[in-house]
């Protein structure tokens, strides 16, 4: 580490986050932990910092990031007078929510294919959740003129339409590393120059950038299917940026919905109910039934994810208090949002009822769940549903029907790529760890089946 003199800026954001040394080096740790980095980062390792040694390349990124979610705002390392990453500041790329989405997704997309390690490898940033809900109606009425550029009819918006629905259904097959490289290539290629080209209608051009928005969307979310949590941030935001230029209603609506469960799922619930009101705000009478109802099946928050989270703040767009005992109030205040006076309370979500605890009607919705899905069209969703229905089962003393259930969901991973679909199947032989040990045939068997899975 390279020493200069003290790190003011460094120092300051110190004391605005109300952090001791120890519990910064403790921050840094947990993000760390988040991306499987084993960093060791200490209250000597945060002094020295302070006092100007520079931090390694990582240790700058989590450092970064921990004082990003602490203050509620995006930083970047020259904003902590840190020396930039190997990549710069680019490390911010795609944090934003602006009228030029395509010019910066064409940055993302490059990092992307080329699998550059700063964005490969980039944080989840709590705060950057906040953007959408920062710009939320001023943005559309900016970008009218800024995506401009021979003529695009409504031909050429089917045939976007088209080519991402067949990536939509081979993601459903296959997982979402099958053909992902081939999305964002498209984007890039086809997509970004029909979004900045020249269109007979306004009405054409709100089309073709709704689609743009479904494309970058779906790209987010084989980047979450990898494990690549900042990058797919990065996308939803700019799937935010392009639904809100197009001015058509739906897609924003269901792009809150998404960084909402991701929130959930990164454990950072510190804007969720926040992300999903807004949700049903925006698609409220002006989406069918069947994405209402979507948008109202949001899972709940649950006690084991929402309790008073690191560096919390009040919600910004509510004026709610912070986020202390979020689990205690989260069913009445998602219920309000979600069924607001309609008599039509939604159906608990199965991940719901798992964190609360309710393991029966958890099992029998992940039952319901796959059941309705059918395996060769939806081969992800219904091995993940199975391997979920199999840990209730087996948390209730039903080992014979967990692996039933468990050798179920492994015959229909076949074929798919998925990061989500390894880690269920390691999740599988970590429930059968204790039983495998005392000799049960049934769990060496399938944990000899898991083993043999992962290998190849």
């Amino acid at each position: 580490m390279a020493r200069q003199g003290r790190n003011d800026r460094l120092a300051e954001a110190l004391d605005e986050a109300g952090w001791t040394l120890d519990q910064l080096a403790s921050e840094v740790r947990r993000i760390a932990a988040e991306y499987d980095d084993p960093l060791r980062t200490n209250k000597s390792a945060v002094d020295h910092w302070v006092k100007g040694a520079q931090p390694r390349v990582n240790a700058t990124r989590y450092l970064t990031e921990a004082l990003s979610q602490r203050l509620g705002r995006v930083l970047v390392p020259s904003d902590l007078g840190l020396a930039s990453t190997e990549d710069g500041d680019d490390a911010n790329l795609g944090l934003s929510v602006g009228p030029d989405a395509v010019g910066v997704l064409a940055q993302i997309w490059r990092a992307d294919l080329d699998r550059r390690r700063f964005i490969v490898t980039s944080a989840y940033s709590a705060a950057a959740c906040l953007l959408p809900l920062g710009v939320v109606e001023e943005m559309g009425h900016r970008t009218s003129t800024a995506l401009r550029g021979g003529f695009a009819g409504m031909p050429e918006v089917e045939a976007v339409r088209d080519m991402i629905g067949m990536f939509m259904i081979m993601d459903e097959r296959h997982g979402g590393q099958h053909g992902r490289s081939a999305l964002v290539q498209y984007l890039m290629s086809d997509v970004a120059g029909l979004c900045r080209g020249r269109f007979r209608t306004e009405q054409v051009r709100a089309e073709m950038l709704s689609a743009a928005a479904v494309g970058v969307h779906l790209a987010g979310w084989k980047a979450y299917d990898a494990g690549e949590q900042g990058l797919a941030q990065r996308y939803y935001l700019q799937s935010y940026s392009l639904a809100r230029a197009s001015g058509i209603a739906g897609h924003d609506a269901f792009v809150f919905r998404t960084m909402s469960q991701q929130g959930m799922k990164r454990r950072r619930p510190e804007h969720c109910l926040d992300l999903a009101a807004e949700a049903v705000r925006r698609s409220d009478g002006r989406v069918g039934p069947r994405d209402t109802s979507t948008l109202r099946g949001h899972p709940r928050p649950c006690p084991r994810r929402c309790g008073q989270a690191p560096g919390c703040r009040p919600s910004t767009s509510t004026g709610a208090r912070p986020y202390v005992g979020l689990h205690r109030r989260a069913g009445a205040v998602l219920g309000d949002v979600l069924g607001a006076g309609r008599g039509d309370r939604p159906v608990p979500h199965r991940q719901g009822l798992r964190e609360a605890g309710e393991r029966k009607r958890a099992e029998e919705q992940y039952a319901r769940a796959a059941v309705g899905r059918p395996a060769e069209t939806y081969a992800r969703i219904f091995a993940l549903d199975l391997v979920a229905q199999g840990c209730m089962q087996h948390s209730q003393g039903h080992l014979e029907q967990a692996c039933s259930t468990w050798h179920r969901s492994i015959d229909s991973m076949g074929g798919v790529r998925s990061e989500r679909t390894r880690k269920a199947v390691v999740s599988i032989r970590h429930s059968l760890a204790a039983v495998r040990s005392r000799g049960v045939r049934t769990a060496q068997d399938l944990d000899e089946r898991a083993r043999v899975f992962l290998s190849a």
